[in-house]
Parts: structure tokens; sequence; C-alpha cells
């Protein structure tokens, strides 16, 4: 029903946990190493139902020119998937882990190198709705996510579903829980593209913005 996407940043180099990616240090255009490296976490409740995987694929398309992977061979993730995208002279990466409940216990693994949380709602199913309330009430229990913003994307709007209205009303129902922590509420389709860069571009405005609270990691040379 629902998938959270987290964002965490290195000075250089990827985050720690990736040790057959830490030599990798892309330059930009005019053959300037990249400033910063952020990584996004996406979990999926349940791990094929948010469209999460689909909407990371087409996130790459967009951002890289190259396609992604049809949607009708993307399989529930099991473990974790990974993306990278250039955005200005940062190298954002996705991490799109599964969500299934005997999964999940490896989402703590990442949150305290997270600096934003895309939480994506599957806006076709409102029965598991309580259930991916349940789970983002978690994240924002979540003490290394303290002030790190969220954005709640209603993903599989080309489809019948929920209206951004009703998603809304949910997280203003949270209210309590989400404190001073900067919010927004996007819908989306990653079928089709639609909305995903706005998302996306939202998410990175606001980690850049929320720099000086949880600045990028620098890793040890």
């Amino acid at each position: 029903m629902g998938s959270a996407l987290m964002a965490s940043g290195a000075m250089g180099l990827p985050v720690s946990g990736f040790p057959n990616m830490n030599a990798i240090m892309l330059e930009d255009t005019l053959g300037n190493p990249y400033l910063t490296t952020m990584d996004f976490f996406k979990a999926g409740i349940p791990a094929n139902g948010a469209g999460k995987t689909t909407l990371l694929e087409k996130i790459k398309n967009l951002y890289t020119g190259h396609p992604g992977m049809a949607p009708s061979r993307i399989q529930p993730t099991v473990g974790v998937n990974i993306g990278k995208i250039p955005m200005k002279r940062t190298l954002v990466k996705f991490l799109d882990l599964g969500g299934q409940p005997d999964l999940r216990g490896i989402w703590e693994s990442y949150y305290e190198d997270s600096h934003a949380i895309v939480f994506v709602i599957d806006s076709c199913n409102s029965e598991r709705i309580e259930e991916a309330k349940e789970a983002l009430l978690g994240l924002m229990e979540a003490r290394d996510l303290d002030g790190v913003p969220v954005l709640v994307l209603a993903n599989k709007r080309d489809l019948k579903g929920m209206s951004l209205a009703e998603v809304k009303e949910m997280v203003n129902s949270m209210a309590d829980f989400m404190e001073e922590r900067d919010v927004r509420v996007l819908d989306s389709s990653g079928l089709d593209g639609e909305g995903v860069r706005a998302a996306v571009e939202w998410v990175y405005s606001r980690i850049i913005e929320n720099r000086t609270k949880k600045p990028p990691i620098v890793p040890e040379t």
C-alpha cells in the first residue's frame, strides 16, 4: 500500500554499506567531481503494491535518458535495488528496499544516513491505507529520522483511486506526529511519468535547504 523513500548524503563518495561502490566518483560535463552523493531509500507495503520499483525505473529514465525496466518485467523487491541519477552537480542514489513484513527490519539500517523520506501510497488500494499509515507513523517515530523532510506521494494517478484530497486528509490526521517537519503531499504515475519530476525536484530542494541541520556525510580518506 505504501512505500518510503529516504535520502542520505556523502561528500564525494557513497555512504558505507556498499563496499563494491566505494571507488565510484562521477564527474560533471566540466570534468569536476560531483560535490555530494545522496542516497534515497524506498520500502514498499506491500513490496509489489505501491509501484515503487516502477517509479524508480521511471525516475532513472527521466533523468538519464536510458530506458527503464519494462513494468511487465518488474518483480517484488527482495533485498535492495539501486538507481543513480545526476542532478545539477549532485549524484543521487536511490535505494529501493522490499516492504514485506519480514523485510522491514532492514529499513532502520538506512535511517541514520537518510536526509529525506518519500512515502509512496498506492492510491488504488484504499483497503490498506491503515497499514500504510501505521508504517509511516513508525518512520516518524524513528529518532534517526528526526527533522528530515517528508513527501507523501500518491502513486498511480493514471488509474481511478483515492483522490489527492483523501491522501492529504490522511496526512493531516497525523499532524501531531509530524511536529515541525517539512511535509508535502503530491501525486504521480510511475507508469506514464506524470508528477514524477515535480516529486523528485521537491525532495532535492528540501534536502539542500535542510543540509545545515543534517549535512552530507564526509567519508574518511
